[in-house]
């Protein structure tokens, strides 16, 4: 077989090829797109996160920086609300809890949506308020808790929360 016969030859394979590849992935992004996500076998129920949030709010309530960061997994990333920069890591998380815990803050979730990420993460995002116990001052915020199942406990792996825009 000449040269130029085996490069035409090997062209042409490659690209049936990738059209069959092109085609079968046409089909599978269909269907993916065609219905809604399938949930996750194992997945928390909407409940037991929204009982994750009440668990986390309680442990504010007991004024201890520490238990409030065993809410958290090892790594975790916290971008708090009332404090610029990223804590990362136990000693920054608890340096943020001591302050924000002085406030004696209650929070309650306004509006909130699950979302199963796999078998062991889950997001829960939405909006909360926390009312400031030694002011009574009301703190409007976004959040989103990215939970994951570690050593078979649920630890929030990161924590986005900001100040709520005020209305225009």
């Amino acid at each position: 077989m000449h040269t130029r016969t085996k490069t035409a030859l090997i062209v042409v394979s490659a690209s049936l090829m990738t059209m069959t590849g092109c085609a079968a992935g046409s089909a599978e992004a269909k269907e993916v797109t065609n219905g809604p996500s399938p949930v996750p076998a194992n997945t928390i129920p909407e409940q037991q996160v929204e009982a994750l949030f009440d668990e986390w709010n309680a442990s504010l309530a007991t004024g201890d920086p520490a238990k409030v960061d065993a809410m958290y997994a090892a790594d975790a990333v916290l971008l708090p609300t009332v404090a610029p920069g990223v804590h990362d890591t136990s000693a920054e998380r608890v340096g943020y809890f001591t302050a924000f815990l002085q406030n004696d803050p209650t929070g309650t979730v306004d509006e909130g949506v699950v979302r199963p990420l796999g078998p062991n993460a889950v997001s829960h995002s939405g909006l909360y308020s926390f009312t400031m116990g030694t002011t009574g001052e009301v703190v409007k915020a976004r959040f989103t808790f990215v939970y994951e199942r570690i050593n078979g406990e649920w630890k929030i792996v990161e924590h986005h929360s900001s100040k709520e825009p005020a209305a225009k």
